[in-house]
């Protein structure tokens, strides 16, 4: 299974003033920090290995974190603060810690998809990025991406077209040599969207919803359907 890179660095200012004082992956959710979830979710996936990209008020998630054995897992930790490179600066500093080849996720994100279909299919693309899509149809967020037979044939945040009918769901697979010619600050939507107009970008469409807590309303969603699995779990 390919590492994973966590994106946990954000300032969070969509959720204050909850994340005045603790990081966005440190919100409760369901009795417990949300990144608790997040991990035993990789776990349960067959993941081994994650990196987390940290900032803004990393140290407490790594403090709560720790080498991930409690989780059954090899956690490992890159920094950019205060600097702050933005998703795609955050993953160049870590790639000593991630290798060739490795799948990245955002640290708001819970996303249950089989993640070793994910990277099999990225192998299979021979391309070197893939993006997992979800047909959205505008439903929880504005749809991003055009997505025909394994490809996504055009993604971009600043357009809104009618072909537009999937979004990112916030699972992607990269080779380390996609960052060889960036700078050390930038966003890390920038190599899709050139990708997926040079036909080098791959998909794999999720058959589930994805959930986040970037949002007051996407916390209340995730805190009720994880808390509804674990009275029904007892």
């Amino acid at each position: 299974m390919l590492p994973v890179a966590i994106l946990a660095g954000g300032l969070a200012t969509r959720m204050r003033p909850m994340t005045e004082t603790i990081p966005k992956a440190m919100l409760e959710v369901a009795g417990e920090p949300f990144v608790f979830h997040q991990l035993r979710l990789l776990q349960r996936a067959g993941v081994k290995k994650v990196v987390f990209c940290i900032g803004y008020l990393g140290e407490q998630i790594e403090s709560a974190v720790g080498n991930g054995s409690a989780f059954g897992l090899d956690c490992f930790w890159s920094s950019d603060w205060p600097e702050l490179r933005g998703t795609g600066g955050a993953l160049k500093q870590a790639l000593p810690l991630l290798g060739e080849r490795f799948m990245v996720l955002y640290g708001d994100s819970y996303l249950d998809v089989p993640y070793a279909d994910v990277a099999e299919a990225f192998r299979l693309s021979g391309l070197p990025a893939l993006m997992t899509v979800y047909r959205n149809n505008g439903r929880y967020d504005a749809s991003n991406v055009i997505f025909h037979d394994g490809h996504i044939t055009l993604y971009d945040k600043k357009l809104q077209l009618p072909e537009m009918r999937y979004i990112d769901y916030g699972l992607g697979c990269l080779c380390a040599s996609l960052f060889n010619e960036r700078p050390d600050c930038f966003d890390l939507a920038d190599i899709y969207t050139e990708l997926s107009r040079q036909e080098g970008l791959a998909g794999y469409e999720a058959s589930t919803r994805f959930y986040e807590i970037g949002s007051p309303t996407g916390l209340r969603e995730l805190d009720a359907l994880l808390s509804d699995k674990e009275n029904n779990a007892s």
